[in-house]
């Protein structure tokens, strides 16, 4: 259904729509890529539909639409009625399952690794499992989260989704990868920040669960690539100043390019031949309405990206044990935090989260102020 401003009504998959689209109006040269682009724009469409819908029904309907192949235990189903089961309140544990689609337009597909079982042959399979593993530790043991709904849930992932497939995405319940086409894409399970990016979308849904328009829904994508990248920082134990804050660096082939730069929006990829340059603005001067992109919710998120690297990168340290925990208490405050919230209203979130956290006139919380000043919120 296409409204005002969402015409293609793009939604939370790691690639945007202004590559998407570039890839589409490639030269007579590349007439077999733009075929393929097409094909996977319209899965792209498909997938975030279900996800959208997924997304405004009640816990309890969620459990009446759950996918029969998952058949979940008694733990899953309190899970997703928002219920902790006995041992979940005990000893909360990540729940992980791997499923290969085998390049068909399936979810999700063979099961080929569960929680607790060796490596397999797959890399791809390997590698989300440890992602999801990572995701799951940095919620848990930072900010006390129990995996993506705070009550087990349990964490499913797909892999080898249709054939090279170049997107990777949360429908509303489970994570989706596909190979990439192996020319500008390489797999999606390439970067550990991109599963976290994708599966803290499913996290903001079941917090703020901020409308996917405009404002909030750059928000949306910011919060994904915000704690994404934090996912990553953990996992190699770098501090601020050692990360490169780049999104998607393996993804997109070519030692000089990324999908996005929190560091430095609208650098990630510079006369990308295919792609041209990076257009994500990192203050508002730069701000886009871009009615392709639901009003620019990739292209602007680069704004209050660039505000939590600001912040991060002055308090320095390691960027979860701070501002990081100023960013989730401000996402999981509905209150402050309406699901139309506009960048002023996250602002104002931060400021107000830093200061019962820190103090009002603390480092952290003048860092968190100056960040957002910076760039013009």
């Amino acid at each position: 259904m296409c409204t005002k401003n969402a015409c293609f009504n793009p939604g939370q998959c790691i690639i945007p729509p202004y590559m998407t689209i570039k890839l589409i109006s490639a030269s007579d040269e590349m007439q077999g890529f733009t075929k393929l682009s097409l094909g996977n724009f319209s899965v792209d469409e498909e997938m975030r539909g279900r996800r959208q819908a997924f997304s405004k029904i009640t816990h309890t309907q969620k459990i009446t639409l759950a996918n029969e192949q998952f058949q979940p235990g008694d733990g899953e189903k309190a899970s997703l009625l928002g219920i902790q089961s006995e041992e979940s309140l005990i000893t909360p544990k990540v729940n992980r399952e791997v499923y290969d689609a085998g390049h068909q337009p399936v979810q999700p597909g063979k099961l080929v690794r569960k929680e607790g079982s060796a490596p397999v042959a797959d890399k791809d399979v390997n590698n989300v499992y440890d992602y999801a593993g990572a995701t799951w530790d940095l919620y848990y043991s930072i900010f006390g989260r129990n995996s993506i709904d705070n009550a087990g849930m349990k964490l499913i992932q797909t892999v080898h989704y249709r054939k090279d497939y170049q997107n990777a995405f949360w429908d509303g319940k489970q994570m989706v990868y596909g190979d990439g086409d192996g020319k500008i894409f390489s797999s999606f399970t390439s970067d550990i920040d991109i599963a976290g990016h994708e599966l803290t979308h499913g996290v903001v849904q079941y917090e703020c669960n901020l409308a996917y328009q405009d404002q909030s829904g750059a928000l949306n994508e910011s919060l994904a690539d915000v704690f994404g990248v934090m996912i990553k920082q953990k996992a190699l134990n770098q501090d601020v100043k050692a990360s490169n804050w780049l999104i998607g660096e393996n993804t997109l082939i070519g030692s000089n390019y990324a999908i996005r730069s929190l560091k430095a929006p609208g650098t990630a990829y510079v006369n990308h031949p295919d792609l041209g340059t990076d257009p994500q603005p990192a203050d508002m001067s730069g701000y886009s309405a871009d009615p392709n992109d639901n009003g620019g919710v990739h292209l602007n998120s680069g704004i209050p990206n660039h505000a939590f690297y600001l912040a991060a990168f002055n308090v320095g340290g390691f960027s979860w044990e701070k501002v990081g925990m100023v960013w989730y208490k401000a996402m999981c405050n509905k209150s402050l935090v309406p699901v139309n919230a506009t960048f002023a209203d996250f602002k104002a979130a931060t400021i107000a989260e830093s200061a019962k956290l820190f103090g009002a006139s603390d480092k952290v919380t003048k860092a968190v102020q100056d960040a957002w000043k910076t760039v013009g919120v």
